[in-house]
């Protein structure tokens, strides 16, 4: 049995023709041995039980529940005949998927032994089934992933998909050891990893802080000479013309700021009622796509020129002071940002939404509008914006955004223009907000029509 399931791991892996780092085929236990085995875990052993008064056996056991709530168990066979399988029809039943690359792909540019780190925006919990999807073909991603998924049957799938699971907001310093000698173990064998940049779900649209502490754990391994040359990131821009759970961040967003949630049963009303309004659109066959959902992949660097210029600079980088040694990964974290920045695809909705968010009135002409979607459009394109269907014409582009805008009643077409619909106003910043840095002379105003509350981090 176990041998024919081998062997329709392996044909579904080369139809795919992807690629597999071989440490992900290995076995949990022998991962949780060579983690308890860790001096540095063994050290933090001590000093947890020491701390808080409590034996050493104890602590163990908690190292042990600690591995198994972290370490996934990768399946090809999961990955590649089911999984992959489902995110294709998921995704394209949903969205029409676009994907390019800033230059030439990844994969032919970087050396055989290189340890690649895809650094991304976070747009939506749909990125690590597109990302996955995108670059499938290439290879399969190890993903840090939140608290959220750590429920039955998320948790398996996520698992068996070769995801890893990390306590976000936890400071226990056990806990972080046992977590960064495992991101550590899987980089040092050549695993390649995802990690969102941002630490989170973009509530306003907008990039966010670039976070450092599963990049500081993955530099980590550069304290060993022949690591440091083998280490490289590739930024990745995310985008969409409709985020799925776009209401639900701005409704934290509004918490935030100390207004009131709606209560469970009004959210869960709103849930059945898109339910019950989408199977109603698929019995009709009216069903209609989310429009785009589009995945920029930029040109991949070598971490080394950087780590040694920080070398130079203080004398050892792993020698220094942590808080030092954080200050500067920071930097380098909001510079990859910044790369994210300017290659994020610019979708027929945001382009729409950011020159709608253009003017100060409510009421929009429709020529007013198509001559700012067109002057937004020459801007980006001197900035060499991604522009998806940059080469059509901006009265197609701007007909494929009022379908998704008008069938969410966003905006409502009255005579020869269109009106915003008051409730929805912070859907148009929020969609704005997600190119709102690529667009020049147009910025500070769109800026300064954001209905939405500067989000503090």
């Amino acid at each position: 049995m176990s041998s024919r399931v081998s062997r329709a791991a392996l044909r579904a892996l080369h139809r795919s023709r992807g690629r597999i780092d071989r440490f992900k085929l290995a076995k949990k236990s022998f991962i949780k041995q060579t983690l308890l085995a860790d001096e540095a875990v063994a050290h933090a052993v001590k000093e947890h039980a020491t701390e808080n008064s409590i034996s050493e056996a104890a602590t163990w056991k908690r190292v042990e529940e600690y591995i198994d709530e972290i370490v996934p168990f990768f399946n090809i066979l999961t990955y590649y005949r089911i999984g992959l399988v489902v995110s294709r029809l998921l995704l394209n039943f949903f969205y029409k998927v676009s994907a390019e690359y800033a230059g030439r792909s990844s994969r032919d540019r970087l050396p055989d032994d290189a340890i690649v780190i895809y650094l991304m925006n976070h747009r939506s919990n749909a990125d690590y089934v597109l990302v996955g999807y995108v670059l499938s073909g290439q290879v399969a991603i190890s993903y840090a992933v939140g608290e959220w998924a750590r429920t039955f049957p998320l948790e398996y799938i996520f698992k068996s998909f070769g995801a890893y699971f990390i306590r976000r907001k936890y400071r226990e310093k056990l806990y972080h050891t046992v977590l960064e000698r495992y991101v550590q173990l899987i980089t040092r064998n050549g695993v390649t990893q995802g990690i969102f940049l941002e630490g989170g779900l973009s509530r306003d649209g907008k990039l966010g802080k670039a976070k450092i502490g599963l990049l500081d754990y993955v530099l980590g391994v550069a304290r060993e000479p022949a690591m440091r040359g083998r280490l490289y990131v590739v930024p990745v821009a995310i985008n969409y013309d409709r985020v799925l759970e776009d209401r639900s961040l701005l409704r934290e967003l509004d918490a935030r700021e100390g207004r009131k949630r709606p209560p469970r049963y009004v959210q869960l009303g709103e849930v059945l009622r898109y339910v019950w309004w989408n199977m109603a659109r698929l019995v009709a066959r009216r069903w209609k796509r989310y429009g785009r959902a589009a995945v920029v992949v930029g040109d991949p660097f070598p971490i080394s020129p950087w780590l040694d210029r920080q070398d130079s600079e203080t004398g050892g980088l792993f020698a220094i002071d942590r808080t030092d040694r954080l200050a500067r990964i920071q930097l380098l974290s909001d510079s990859v940002l910044e790369k994210i920045a300017a290659i994020i695809p610019v979708t027929p909705v945001t382009l729409a939404c950011a020159a709608i968010q253009s003017f100060d009135g409510d009421f929009i002409s429709h020529a007013q509008l198509i001559e700012r979607m067109a002057e937004m459009r020459d801007v980006l394109r001197e900035l060499n914006a991604r522009v998806v269907h940059r080469e059509g014409r901006v009265e197609e582009i701007f007909d494929r955004a009022w379908r998704m805008l008008s069938m969410r009643r966003i905006l409502v077409r009255i005579g020869d223009g269109y009106s915003v619909l008051p409730g929805n106003r912070v859907l148009i910043s929020y969609y704005a907000n997600s190119i709102s840095h690529l667009l020049g002379p147009f910025a500070e105003g769109v800026r300064q029509r954001d209905r939405l509350p500067a989000l503090s981090l």
